[in-house]
C-alpha cells in the first residue's frame, strides 16, 4: 500500500507515524486474515530485525486506544486484531479456526442505542461461532 496512505490513517487516528508502526498499519491494510501479535511479528521481523513481539503488541495496543484497529477476542486462547474498523460480526469456524467477518447494517447498531435508552454505540462485538462452509 502507498505510504502516504498508511502515514495519513495513522495521522486520522491521532497516532505518530514511525517505521515500525507504518509497516504494522500496511500489514493490517492488507492482510484481512485478523492476524495475532505472533502473525505480524513473523512476517515483519525479517524485513525489521531489530522488531520484537512486545513492540508489535504496543503497537497494536495504541492502535485499539485511537481506534485504528479491533482487537477480537473471538477465540479464547488469542487475541487477534482486525483493520476492518466498520460495523461488522465475525465468525470463528471451530475446525479450522479461520474467522470471516459478517456485514451487519449500521441500522442495527442505531437500534440498539435505542433499545438501551439512547445511549450511542460506537463498538459492536458480536461473534459466531461453527463449522465453516469449507470444512464441513
Amino acid at each position: 500500500m502507498k505510504s502516504s496512505v498508511i502515514y495519513d490513517n495513522l495521522l486520522k487516528h491521532e497516532v505518530k507515524p514511525s517505521v515500525q508502526r507504518m509497516a504494522i498499519m500496511d500489514y493490517m491494510m492488507t492482510h484481512f486474515t485478523h492476524p495475532s501479535v505472533d502473525d505480524i511479528y513473523n512476517a515483519l521481523s525479517p524485513k525489521f530485525p531489530t522488531l520484537s513481539r512486545t513492540t508489535v503488541y504496543n503497537t497494536l495496543k495504541l492502535f485499539v486506544e485511537h481506534g485504528a484497529v479491533q482487537m477480537l477476542t473471538i477465540d479464547e486462547h488469542n487475541a487477534c486484531f482486525d483493520g476492518n474498523t466498520e460495523l461488522h460480526a465475525h465468525f470463528l469456524c471451530k475446525k479450522c479456526g479461520k474467522i470471516y467477518d459478517v456485514p451487519l447494517q449500521a441500522e442495527m447498531a442505531r437500534l440498539i442505542g435505542d433499545m438501551i435508552e439512547g445511549n450511542e454505540v460506537t463498538e459492536l462485538h458480536q461473534y459466531f461461532k461453527g463449522v465453516c462452509k469449507d470444512c464441513r
